[in-house]
């Protein structure tokens, strides 16, 4: 493994002209790029604008001394590796310069396979440097793997925990539905078949909806974005799920601005994520007591800038440690009714679209689900 040209620059400093001429040859010969300076003042300026590898440096130079040099470029970047040109009789500053991590050091007058020498060891010590930078980022890069495995591990696992009581709660109800049809074909009961084929529906209706669910999870896609007239897909959403809601019990409110505009959307997943906060909607208002008058409102408005549509319902609210881990992968405050994914998927289709969705919601007042959506796509 050979030094990197970046790693090949030295920066000479000694008061002696002729020894800068001599030095800067041999340093050249030996692959070296060679910037010189003859005062330690002139060094740092020149150290700050090139950030040379090496500094060789006289230790007795008027204006600012060596050990001096030294000390501020350890300072300035502590990777700079500094060997010390002494005299005969400077033996202790040499050994004090050392005390300052001066990498090495060589005496006057200079022999050029000493310096060779030390310029090898120096070399040696850069790139010892250099691998075990790289060994420390390779083991970094291991670690977060490792853990992005393992959190991918947990999250899987608890994925298939949170779904599986979901698939089973579901099928139960399945189970259910076509035992009261097969019992009201069976006595030709038609109240009873069309309460058996109506849980049946609405049991293939939530698996549809947990199988879309979990297929956006696994893979979000590139949105396919199409500009529609806002006013006309929001009565589309509300056409969709009112009989649904109507069946429940409970009252539905549209209040959709005609003069809305166009907005640019993948209407399908933003029909997706309205389902899942309509579906969030009915199940609050399912638990409110008492029961009668549940009412959910479904609003769109628009400004210069954004799209906007509210859901807005009247059941059981949410306390603040339910909002604040509402859009949390797996969370559900359904027990096993719920998987968790609704509202999170629901979430990460508006923010892909560069939206947002806030809440406002407290125990027993029922809560205000708000969609800000660009009327434009972001620019990438």
């Amino acid at each position: 493994m050979e030094l990197a040209e970046k790693d090949k620059t030295i920066l000479l400093v000694d008061d002696e002209e002729d020894i800068r001429d001599v030095l800067g040859m041999s340093l050249m010969d030996l692959g070296y790029q060679v910037y010189t300076a003859e005062n330690g003042q002139q060094a740092l300026a020149s150290f700050a604008a090139m950030n040379p590898a090496i500094v060789l440096t006289d230790i007795k130079m008027p204006v600012m001394d060596g050990i001096e040099v030294l000390r501020r470029v350890k300072a300035e970047n502590a990777e700079t590796e500094v060997i010390m040109i002494t005299g005969h009789g400077d033996m202790d500053l040499a050994i004090k310069s050392l005390k300052h991590q001066a990498s090495d050091f060589i005496t006057k007058p200079i022999n050029v396979d000493a310096l060779e020498i030390a310029l090898k060891r120096t070399e040696e010590r850069i790139l010892i440097r250099q691998k075990l930078k790289e060994y420390t980022e390779n083991l970094e890069t291991l670690i977060r793997e490792k853990s992005e495995l393992q959190n991918h591990l947990a999250s899987l696992g608890l994925m298939i925990g949170s779904i599986s009581h979901g698939i089973k709660g579901l099928l139960t109800g399945l189970d259910g539905g076509m035992y009261i049809l097969e019992a009201g074909i069976k006595r030709q009961a038609s109240a009873q078949i069309g309460d058996g084929l109506g849980t049946v529906k609405l049991m293939v209706e939530r698996i549809r909806k947990l199988v879309l669910d979990i297929l956006y999870y696994a893979k979000r896609r590139e949105l396919q974005r199409e500009s529609v007239d806002a006013h006309q897909f929001a009565r589309e959403v509300a056409q969709a799920i009112e009989p649904k809601i109507k069946a429940q019990g409970i009252e539905f409110i549209c209040r959709l601005n005609e003069a809305a505009g166009c907005c640019e959307i993948d209407t399908g997943y933003i029909h997706a994520a309205l389902s899942n906060i309509f579906e969030n909607a009915i199940d609050a208002c399912n638990k409110r007591e008492p029961p009668t008058g549940a009412r959910i409102t479904f609003r769109l408005d628009a400004d210069s800038r954004q799209t906007i549509f509210a859901v807005q319902d009247n059941g059981i609210g949410m306390d603040d440690d339910t909002k604040e881990m509402l859009f949390t992968c797996f969370f559900s405050s359904k027990g096993r009714g719920g998987t968790g994914l609704g509202l999170f998927v629901a979430h990460r289709i508006v923010e892909q679209h560069g939206g947002a969705i806030t809440v406002n919601s407290s125990p027993g007042k029922g809560s205000v689900f708000t969609i800000h959506i660009p009327r434009k796509a972001p620019a990438l």
